[in-house]
């Protein structure tokens, strides 16, 4: 990408193949096993953390894409579907492991569904919550990513 292309541009060219999962490293021993996010595992400094819990199998969360946060999904417990829209192409993908997450980009929708039960979405996000960074609208998304 040439270097003098804008993080404006970025966002809006962000496809669903620049998502990507990342391996977090973990430390196994006869107590159990630990994983670390930490350094260079993920491309941002985590400014905000959040976890999803006791979701209803047949909900349905996120439903919505980011001007410039970027997103590193992980399931602790269970399992449930991202599904990926960059306007063009969808892709779905199961997390279901406490050492994998998805690393989702900015200009990408999303949508979490098909909740086992007891599952439970852990979420580091590069950025504190901002309103004004969120876009609700898949309309709205789709000019966006034509911009």
């Amino acid at each position: 990408m040439a270097s003098n292309t804008s993080a404006q541009e970025i966002e809006h060219m962000t496809s669903i193949e620049d998502c990507e999962i990342i391996e977090v490293p973990k430390i196994k021993d006869p107590r159990g096993t630990i994983a670390v996010v930490e350094k260079d595992v993920i491309p941002f400094e985590t400014k905000r953390v959040y976890y999803l819990y006791d979701v209803p199998s047949d909900a349905s969360r996120g439903g919505h894409a980011h001007k410039k946060l970027y997103q590193f999904l992980i399931a602790l417990s269970g399992s449930f579907d991202v599904i990926l829209q960059d306007g063009k192409e969808q892709k779905k993908i199961t997390l279901n492991k406490p050492n994998k997450g998805l690393l989702i980009k900015p200009g990408i929708w999303r949508e979490l569904e098909n909740f086992s039960s007891g599952s439970v979405c852990l979420v580091l996000a590069s950025e504190v919550y901002k309103e004004e960074d969120y876009i609700r609208n898949f309309e709205e998304f789709k000019l966006f990513k034509t911009r």
